[in-house]
């Protein structure tokens, strides 16, 4: 709430992710021998997925492969071929967390509702970092 004050405009509260899809997600990190995580937060720039989204908050998830380098554990990022170009194998496809829709009715009307409103990004890595597009 404080960044959407900030900013002038509503930002993203949050990102629903279903539970299959970051299972799935767990395994083609898997099988590309990934052994961890990495949740990156970012903003969406001007070319965001879907009109509105842009400056909003967002998090990716990162699949990371660790690597003992002089006594210090690195969680390199994962890397794989798709139309012959290397890319990090990373996800950010979930529903914004809707806008509310008044108060709870009842013990089972939530006061927020689920919307299909997926959004799917690209991600780049740079000199500057992670980059979405």
């Amino acid at each position: 709430m404080q960044n959407s004050d900030r900013m002038g405009k509503e930002d993203s509260l949050g990102i629903w992710f279903s539970a299959d899809e970051l299972e799935e997600f767990i395994q083609t990190a898997k099988l590309h021998g990934a052994d961890g995580i990495r949740i990156c937060f970012g903003v969406y720039g001007e070319n965001a997925p879907r009109p509105g989204m842009e400056g909003k908050q967002t998090v990716a998830f990162v699949a990371t492969a660790s690597d003992e380098q002089s006594d210090t554990l690195v969680h390199n990022d994962v890397y794989v071929q798709k139309d012959g170009k290397a890319g990090i194998l990373a996800y950010n496809a979930g529903s914004m967390f809707p806008p509310p829709v008044g108060p709870s009715t009842g013990p089972t009307t939530p006061s927020y509702l689920t919307l299909k409103t997926e959004v799917g990004s690209l991600m780049v890595a740079g000199k500057d970092g992670l980059t979405i597009i």
